[in-house]
């Protein structure tokens, strides 16, 4: 090997600790970072879903005709 290979082989050797350590915390920050993205995809999609759901659920009016109940009733209190 050249002198220039030797000397870039020693030097990568020298760091090799500080160099491992770079990456493991590079890959760890990305996996911190996806995870976090992962999360809170979840949570808008859990939360759009469930106010579409309570949206559409209270959007209308509903009526009742308890003319019969009262009649019943009526019939009932009168006897």
């Amino acid at each position: 090997m050249s002198q220039e290979k030797v000397d870039r082989y020693k030097e990568q050797k020298k760091n090799r600790k500080a160099i491992l350590a770079k990456k493991k915390r590079n890959v760890f920050l990305t996996k911190c970072g996806c995870g976090l993205v992962v999360v809170l995809l979840a949570a808008w999609l859990g939360y759009s879903a469930v106010d579409s759901y309570y949206a559409k659920a209270n959007s209308e009016t509903v009526y009742a005709d308890v003319t019969a109940l009262d009649e019943y009733t009526s019939a009932l209190a009168s006897e």
